[in-house]
């Protein structure tokens, strides 16, 4: 049996897609909502939550159809409470 979460079992969870390229904000609803965010250099970030592996392969696939060259794919942890600050029940 794995101790792995399911979430992060199945990668769902905060990803920051990177591509070479601009993408106007408009596009963000054709990327099922993600944030759209135009970097230094000519690069676009496209980031957002809970994307499954099946959500986070069809941007993938959305993104070599427009042509545009993937430069990176990072799983973020999602947000989580500090625990250092966390009050004990």
């Amino acid at each position: 049996m794995s101790n792995v979460p399911t979430s992060e079992a199945h990668g769902s969870g905060r990803y920051e897609i990177r591509v070479k390229g601009r993408l106007a904000p408009r596009w963000a609803a054709w990327f099922d909502g993600m944030t759209l965010t135009a970097e230094d250099g000519g690069t676009t970030c496209i980031h957002g939550s809970d994307a499954d592996q099946a959500a986070l392969h069809g941007l993938l696939a959305k993104l070599r159809d427009v042509g545009l060259p993937l430069i990176s794919v990072v799983h973020a942890e999602p947000d989580r409470p500090d625990t250092a600050t966390a009050q004990p029940r």
